[in-house]
Parts: C-alpha cells; structure tokens; sequence
C-alpha cells in the first residue's frame, strides 16, 4: 500500500462508523475526491449517510463505477482485541482495525480517487454506502 493510499485507509479506521454512523467517512472521501474533479453529493436516507460522485470523462466511453461502504459491524469485547478497532495502528507490517481487512476502509479508495484513470476519455463514478452492515 501506498503512503498516500494507507494515509487515507488509517485515516478511516480512526473513525468509529459503527452502523448508521458515518463518523465523516463520506465526507472524508469526498474532500479526496472532489480536487480530481468529481462532482460529490450526500445522499441521506434516515440516520445514514451515503456519497455519490461522479466524474465526467472528456470524450465517449465507458462508465466505471465503483462502490464501497464505510460503515463496520460492532467491535465486540475491546478486551479481545490485539489493537483498539479504531486505532489504525501497524504492527510487523499489519495494519490493525475495524475494516482494514476488507473494502470497507482499507485499499478500496485508492480505485476510487483513482479511477479517473482507469477509464481513459470515459467516465467514472464512486458511491459509498454508508449503511452495509
């Protein structure tokens, strides 16, 4: 992982989105999001927030689009835990915490704020859904 893309991944850890909170993940992807030129809007249903951007491509082509959800499952008993579930801390190489181990908050953004590149000339589109679990 990328220093950049495991800034991010850290970053999200550190935020406590146990279903329905967000805990500002959405907003945090939109800030990364919105200098690559994606347009971003918050979309709430009930207690849950959930992202949609959009970035047009400047010729015709395909549309990527990539999603992923913010939100974790409940940590359980803290005592059981080698790391805090929200700590983000790396050890022996390992990055420790609620959603590092799947596409909730680990490497799955790095696609996203980049997948501008990804379709050449077409356009990409991201959601994150805030309300998975």
């Amino acid at each position: 992982m990328n220093a950049p893309t495991l800034a991010l991944a850290q970053e999200l850890i550190r935020r406590d989105s146990v279903t329905p909170r967000d805990s500002g993940c959405c907003e945090l992807i939109a800030n990364r999001l919105s200098p690559l030129g994606f347009s971003t809007e918050f979309l709430r249903f009930g207690e849950v927030t959930n992202l949609w951007a959009v970035r047009e491509g400047g010729a015709p082509g395909p549309t990527l689009v990539l999603a992923g959800h913010t939100d974790v499952v409940p940590p359980g008993p803290l005592d059981q835990w080698k790391h805090g579930p929200f700590s983000a801390n790396i050890d022996n190489d390992l990055l420790y915490g609620r959603g590092a181990s799947d596409e909730c908050k680990s490497g799955n953004w790095d696609p996203h704020t980049n997948c501008h590149r990804q379709v050449p000339g077409g356009s990409g589109s991201c959601t994150a859904i805030g309300n998975r679990h």
